[in-house]
Formats: structure tokens, C-alpha cells, sequence
């Protein structure tokens, strides 16, 4: 192959790679359509385009042409003109169903609207919140919980945790993992967002399970803990405020309790996993002072607070952060 030719095949491959990049809307509004309409809850039997969209009230051609894109992004199969869902929509898209990811799915639209506000907010530097969803956003953080919890709380351990609190813990998701190890657990959050944990929990019918509502920068968050669970919740807030969240926990921990942070894993430099450093111009859209804080960014905030022990530990595709009073 001469210079030329091999100059010519790297400009194609990365022109294409430039293409995923600024193509990949278009797969990703096709799915946030098809789970806003719940179209995949109507395709557990083979169906016709007409069937469907007397299903959701839609217009044929419209209906048509977007189940052929989903056919075509795997989620759909197509025969003699019917539609059924495949094996990843059945376990993943269909209401009701133990893994469905709908409610994160329906999140997303909503971050849709907002990221679409970040040609202003890069000159503004604030927040872009047209649109919000808080139940979807709650129950979206259920829908990714449920496939990680069990291995979450076996990476946290607690051995010796009797008394826990599980700090911003949104859905409950953690907490029921934890009560139903037996231990006494405290979700505190908001009082939207309790009302919520409620309808999620007690299904579970969990009678060493807690709530509280309130602010948990300024009210009271109990005490005697063996155990701060604070998950996925530092990058929705500045460095400053992080750390006094942490002060806050360390008074609320037993003489000898541990302190657990779970985020998202980003280097040192802020950069990689691409997904992370996406994550944060997710809290730039959304937040007033948020991103993903590398591990030594968190454990300098805990070693100048004087707690010990400090360790961190991959799970998944979080990591988790835990020192000791």
C-alpha cells in the first residue's frame, strides 16, 4: 500500500469515527420516542405497523418507519411485515419486567431538552433546566441500581454495621439491600423524593427501614451511624459543599463508623472514561457547581477532615470510596 493510499484509508476511518460522533443523536432519539410511546410493551406478540399505531393513537406511515429503525438497532425483529420485540427489549424495555431500564430511558429525554441548552450554558456557565421529570429521575436511579445494588453493598461489607444511613439514597435501592441483610437503615432525602422511596419499598414490606425527609445540608440526620452510605451524590455539588456534607456525616457517624462514597470513576486529568467526563457536562447542564470528582480529589477531602483508612475499591462501573471516624 503506498503513503497515499494508507493517508487516504486513515482520513476514511476517521471520518467515520467523526460520523458516530455527531450521528449518534439520531439512535438515541429513535429510542427515547419508542419508550415514551411504550411501543415495546405492545410488541410482545408479533404485530403490524397498523396494529400499533392503533395501539398508541399514531400515524401509520410515521409508525412504520420507526419500527423499521428499531428493527434495524437490534431491538426489533420483522417478519412478513409484524414486529416483536427481541430478547434485549424483553428484558430491558418492556414494563414491569425485574431489569427495565424505561424510567433512566425517559430521564434521558428529559436531559434531551436540557443539553440542548449548552451552547448558552458555555457562555453562561448556569444551569439549562427546561424540562423536569423528578419520578422519572428517581425511578431512573432504581432502574440502574437494581442491576448493581447486591454487588455494591457486598463491596461496601458489614461486618459490625447494625445502624445505617443511606444519605440521598433516592429510590431506596441500597437501603432494602441493606435492611434485608438485617440492618437498621435511615434513607434520608427529600420529602418528593421519600414519597417516592415509599411506593418503591413498600412493596418490599421492609420494617427496619427509616425515612426521612429534609435537606441534608441543613437538617438533622440522625446520629450513632456504623455506617454513611453517600451515593452518587457529590457530583451534583461544588467542592465546598461536598465537603461540608462530609463534615456533616462525620457527626451523625458512632466513634467508630465508616464513611462510603460511590461515584462514577473519572482519572486524574478529568478526561476518561469518555463517559464520565460526559457525565459532568451533565451536571454543567443541570447543576450550578457539579462534576465527577476523581478518587484522590475525594480522599484529599477526607484525609483533611481526619478520617482514616482511607480506601477505594472498582465495582461495577462505580467506585467506592470508604474511611473510617
Amino acid at each position: 500500500m503506498s503513503k497515499a493510499e494508507l493517508s487516504q484509508s486513515t482520513i476514511s476511518r476517521q471520518a467515520i469515527e467523526i460520523r458516530k460522533l455527531w450521528s449518534g443523536f439520531q439512535s438515541a432519539r429513535v429510542l427515547l420516542t419508542a419508550n415514551n410511546y411504550r411501543i415495546f410493551d405492545f410488541l410482545i406478540k408479533q404485530k403490524t405497523a397498523a396494529d400499533i399505531a392503533d395501539d398508541i393513537g399514531a400515524d401509520k406511515r410515521a409508525v412504520e418507519i420507526v419500527l423499521d429503525a428499531l428493527t434495524g438497532l437490534g431491538l426489533l425483529r420483522k417478519q412478513q411485515n409484524k414486529y416483536k420485540n427481541t430478547t434485549i427489549a424483553s428484558r430491558f424495555l418492556v414494563s414491569g419486567t425485574p431489569l427495565y431500564q424505561g424510567d433512566i430511558i425517559k430521564h434521558a429525554d428529559t436531559l434531551w431538552h436540557n443539553w440542548s441548552g449548552l451552547d448558552t450554558v458555555i457562555k453562561t456557565g448556569t444551569p439549562f433546566r427546561t424540562s423536569q421529570n423528578h419520578s422519572a429521575f428517581i425511578l431512573g436511579m432504581h432502574n440502574l441500581a437494581v442491576l448493581k445494588a447486591g454487588k455494591i453493598i457486598k463491596g461496601i461489607g458489614l461486618r459490625g454495621v447494625r445502624k445505617a444511613l443511606d444519605l440521598g439514597g433516592g429510590p431506596g435501592s441500597y437501603a432494602v439491600e441493606m435492611a434485608q441483610r438485617g440492618i437498621y437503615v435511615t434513607l434520608f432525602d427529600t420529602p418528593d423524593t421519600i414519597k417516592i422511596a415509599r411506593g418503591v419499598i413498600d412493596k418490599k414490606k421492609m420494617k427496619n427501614l427509616n425515612f426521612i425527609g429534609g435537606d441534608f445540608f441543613y437538617d438533622n440526620l440522625g446520629k450513632d451511624y456504623d455506617l454513611v452510605l453517600i451515593s452518587q451524590i457529590f457530583h451534583s455539588y461544588s467542592k465546598k459543599d461536598n465537603i461540608m456534607l462530609l463534615k456533616r456525616c462525620k457527626k451523625a457517624l458512632n466513634k467508630n463508623g465508616k464513611i462510603v462514597i460511590q461515584e462514577f470513576f473519572i482519572d486524574e486529568n478529568r478526561t476518561h472514561p469518555s463517559q464520565s467526563a460526559l457525565f459532568s457536562i451533565n451536571m454543567l447542564v443541570n447543576t450550578e457547581g457539579g462534576r465527577c470528582y476523581s478518587p484522590d480529589e475525594i480522599k484529599d477531602w477526607l484525609y483533611g477532615l481526619n478520617f482514616r483508612n482511607v480506601r477505594k475499591k472498582f465495582i461495577a462501573d462505580s467506585i467506592l470510596i470508604s474511611a473510617q471516624k
